[in-house]
């Protein structure tokens, strides 16, 4: 038994946490939009209408660079731009930047004793600064998932096999955090608890219908509320 905060968790259960970056870590959408039509205009191409963003959000961005330039992107070129654009953005802390309130909930997290990690269909170029040993997400996250270094990633229920082999965990073990419908489908695919992230204001309850979802939160401040939920509901049941 742990104690945290006046609250005595059992954590032979649940043991780590899985976090989504984009749309729960981080507030990244309309970020993303502003950062694909700087790009879009070095191409000469029209600006992608925030609708069609928004209804896109959620995918690959290779997979949503044809639907939302209605097939009139070069891919090799859209990276080539994408990488400088993406840096700048970051630098000038117009994307990325972690609320300190969202750092305060992975350190609740890790002094509830779980495991922190990061999972994320982003490319490493997306990556880099997060990567940095010195960003203080490595204070209290034990460890980063991305495109580059997995060989199945979401929705693929395996790109969760990946993470439990690694730390030696066990699906029911696993608690994945999302914002998607196909994030939902990935984690209980796998067997894993699922917590919807609505915080964004992009889905709603109603998007998470045809999964089995464990618990949703207004914020990512709510997580540890809700891992706990989880937790007294397993020892009950």
């Amino acid at each position: 038994m742990k104690h945290t905060k006046g609250i005595m968790v059992s954590m032979r259960q649940i043991k780590a946490v899985i976090h989504d970056i984009d749309g729960n870590l981080t507030l990244t959408e309309e970020a993303c939009w502003h950062l694909e039509n700087e790009v879009y205009a070095l191409l000469g191409l029209p600006p992608i209408e925030r609708t069609v963003h928004r209804k896109t959000w959620g995918m690959k961005l290779d997979d949503a660079l044809p639907i939302r330039s209605n097939n009139r992107v070069d891919k090799q070129k859209f990276w080539e731009l994408f990488s400088p654009k993406y840096d700048e953005f970051v630098k000038t802390g117009r994307l990325d930047t972690i609320a300190k309130e969202n750092i305060a909930t992975l350190k609740q997290l890790h002094e509830m004793g779980l495991i922190n990690m990061l999972l994320t269909s982003r490319r490493a170029v997306e990556m880099s600064h997060y990567l940095n040993p010195e960003h203080v997400l490595h204070t209290y996250v034990d460890a980063i998932y991305y495109f580059d270094n997995m060989k199945f990633h979401k929705p693929d229920p395996r790109a969760f096999a990946h993470i439990e082999s690694e730390h030696g965990l066990k699906p029911e073990e696993c608690v994945y955090v999302g914002d998607q419908p196909g994030d939902a489908a990935a984690a209980k695919g796998a067997g894993l608890h699922f917590v919807a992230n609505l915080e964004e204001g992009i889905r709603t309850r109603e998007d998470f219908a045809d999964y089995p979802v464990d618990a949703f939160v207004q914020s990512f401040t709510e997580i540890p509320v809700a891992i706990l939920g989880l937790i007294n509901h397993k020892e009950q049941s």
